[in-house]
């Protein structure tokens, strides 16, 4: 059995019932095996066990008050991952589904993505499951203050440095910062994706979005083509979503899906962009609102989705983005992608398909591109916020979009030269990996066993 395999065994063996973490364990320590063979100074240095196992991981109780007076408990987490790079960096997602599991699988990823940002950013990850759909801003307010009554004492602009997530926007960190600055009595960049007027970057919000496109444009134009006058599908609805669409727009192709937690639409001349941003950004209400307001709209309700897919996958399109959520497209959506002459892959969620659909899309020889390299806009930018804050400096959108179309660039030329190591040219999978692992694994070898 090979080291990495060994490692693989003793987490699974660990922590069963952590589907999601052992998915982003597997994806990732099996396309280092190779790059671990080559190098003994790996194991020789316990690295692999290292790496799995958080430096810290801190679970809280937030209990807070609701609209009528009655006392609300969730539980929250900070994982933080690894600070070989520099102070633990990744978002807080508030949202139902966050438990251990998933807070683990998205701190580990978060590791390696940030060190393709060549950014000095460590990996963390935090949230809860609060759900603030619904929720008055009042009651997101309360929930927000009493998150941070507990989290302030472990963060701070040299050690670890949240953002937002699903479920975590303007409104939360802006609310979640007023608390910080009441309790640490400190006005610092300890988070990112700030309001404009107090410390926040242009191209923050759409960034993620942007930046996933902008690796797809990379991709193609490498191979002679372009997303030019193509037609895109996009999952999702929320920032990634919309700003994705947005940039598609802007390189001329034709984003023409949308989805959310209840259903898709579908444009067949294109998403109309400005009552997509109405509905999700403004209203805050579900796309059938949006498909009562677009007569050309075609809804599709999830009760009507087939057993096991999702209907987005079911368009034909030249270029898709998952841009919703983990495992959001599997081995039969990945099929029907395929067969309907899907080309281009551009992940904006984190981890949104399955192994069997990465692994159909490798097989390929698509141009695909995974999401700890396509979706480290968002992270990119932050840290583009973080030396904003560090200079008391503003940065205009057209400086921080130039920066973030240039990391995006550079993320895309080291996966590939480091694929073409290997003689997998196309398998950016692989080249991400073993990229965004050498400088994290070098740097712990540095540091000492710490």
């Amino acid at each position: 059995m090979s080291y990495t395999q060994s490692v693989i065994q003793t987490m699974s063996e660990k922590y069963p019932h952590q589907k999601f973490f052992l998915q982003a364990l597997r994806e990732i320590l099996e396309t280092l095996d190779d790059e671990i063979k080559r190098n003994p100074i790996y194991e020789k240095n316990a690295i692999l066990e290292r790496l799995v196992v958080p430096e810290r991981s801190i679970a809280f109780r937030v209990p807070w008050v609701d609209k009528e007076g009655k006392i609300q408990v969730n539980q929250a987490y900070r994982i933080e991952f690894n600070s070989a790079l520099g102070p633990y960096k990744g978002g807080l997602r508030f949202h139902p589904s966050v438990n251990e599991d998933v807070i683990k699988f998205l701190g580990f990823e978060q590791i390696l993505k940030n060190s393709l940002t060549t950014l000095n950013m460590g990996g963390g990850k935090g949230g809860s499951d609060f759900d603030p759909k619904g929720k008055t801003d009042i009651e997101v307010m309360n929930f927000c203050q009493s998150f941070m009554s507990e989290l302030y004492r472990h963060i701070g602009d040299r050690t670890d440095v949240p953002a937002g997530d699903i479920g975590v926007g303007a409104r939360e960190i802006g609310y979640l910062f007023g608390q910080y600055k009441r309790l640490s009595n400190r006005f610092d960049g300890v988070l990112t994706g700030k309001g404009l007027k107090w410390g926040g970057s242009l191209a923050r919000k759409e960034a993620t979005g942007y930046g996933s496109v902008y690796f797809a444009q990379a991709m193609l134009e490498d191979n002679g083509q372009s997303l030019e006058g193509k037609v895109c599908a996009v999952s999702g609805s929320g920032n990634v979503a919309i700003y994705t669409i947005e940039k598609l727009y802007a390189l001329g192709a034709k984003p023409v899906t949308a989805s959310d937690s209840k259903g898709m639409v579908y444009e067949e001349n294109g998403i109309n962009l400005e009552l997509l941003k109405q509905i999700k950004e403004v209203e805050r209400l579900s796309l059938e609102e949006y498909a009562k307001r677009s007569p050309s709209a075609k809804y599709t309700p999830v009760s009507q989705y087939p057993q096991g897919r999702n209907m987005v996958w079911s368009i034909p399109c030249f270029a898709a983005f998952p841009s919703a959520t983990q495992n959001e497209l599997n081995a039969e959506d990945a099929k029907v992608l395929l067969d309907n002459g899907c080309k281009c892959i551009s992940e904006g969620a984190n981890m949104p398909s399955t192994l069997e659909a990465t692994n159909l899309f490798i097989d390929a020889q698509i141009h695909y591109a995974p999401a700890k390299a396509a979706n480290a806009g968002g992270v990119a930018t932050s840290g583009l916020e973080m030396s904003q804050n560090a200079s008391m400096s503003i940065w205009t959108f057209e400086e921080v979009d130039s920066r973030l179309s240039d990391i995006m660039n550079k993320i895309y030329r080291n996966a590939k030269e480091t694929a073409k190591e290997f003689k997998q040219d196309k398998n950016l999978v692989l080249g991400a990996n073993v990229a965004g692992f050498r400088k994290v694994a070098l740097a712990m070898i540095e540091q000492g066993v710490v």
